[in-house]
């Protein structure tokens, strides 16, 4: 049933844009607002402090990696923990939360500066997290979990598809690293641009040769991205 103050809300878009995606209406409205509005849109409070989604996002990474761990191990008795946490982290993977995010029809809720809207790319995965933390705030654990499983990993992920397919390529250069007793490192070497736009630099030196050069706005992800091109290299060299 559509909640009375969804009628006469200044935010009833939003209230109805949640309910067409997630299946629920909000019940703490500012909570939403507050989860899909980026840095690049904070807006001071009396006392100074800058608000934004960042508080929320590190909630709702939290909720959501328990969500996905307790759902993996219930369809999956008979894997061991190693194949849980991989499957955990292709869910829950950066690039996979900012598709979701689009799929799901979230990035167009979003408060940014339109002129910087291009230089974050982690922003989509970076709202959903948050608004996973406000509707855990909001409605609490167990309503959470499952419209997280039911609206989301259910309609979103294909989860035969992610079992088959290996995309962390940084592991998969660790591991290559180890079997051929090489000594691989990764070195932040610089940073790009100030501000919100500043990007890392990591490049990949394997025994002391240096290979591909990675960028992204979190070292993590420059690490994955120096690993993705070292390792079209070496597949070439093993052919």
């Amino acid at each position: 049933m559509r909640p009375v103050k969804a009628y006469f809300s200044d935010d009833k878009e939003l209230f109805n844009a949640i309910k067409n995606i997630f299946g629920y209406f909000p019940g703490n409205i500012y909570l939403y607002k507050l989860a899909l509005r980026h840095k690049s849109a904070s807006k001071e409070e009396s006392h100074g402090l800058k608000i934004s989604n960042e508080r929320l996002e590190y909630l709702g990474d939290a909720i959501l990696g328990a969500i996905v761990a307790d759902y993996l191990f219930k369809i999956f008795p008979f894997k061991d923990e190693g194949f849980l946490t991989q499957m955990r982290s292709k869910i829950v993977s950066r690039s996979q939360l900012n598709k979701l995010s689009r799929k799901l029809g979230l990035h167009n809720l979003i408060e940014v500066q339109s002129i910087e809207n291009n230089h974050y790319r982690s922003i989509n995965g970076d709202a959903f997290e948050a608004f996973v933390g406000a509707m855990y705030i909001d409605k609490g654990y167990e309503f959470s979990k499952k419209i997280i499983i039911d609206h989301v990993i259910k309609i979103g992920y294909n989860i035969d598809e992610l079992e088959s397919t290996d995309f962390n390529f940084k592991s998969k250069l660790i591991e290559w690293s180890q079997k051929n007793k090489s000594e691989m490192e990764f070195r932040v070497v610089g940073e790009e641009g100030s501000g919100y736009n500043k990007q890392y630099v990591v490049q990949i030196y394997i025994n002391d040769k240096a290979y591909k050069k990675g960028y992204d706005y979190s070292i993590k992800g420059a690490e994955q991205n120096a690993a993705e091109k070292t390792w079209k290299v070496i597949e070439k060299d093993m052919v």
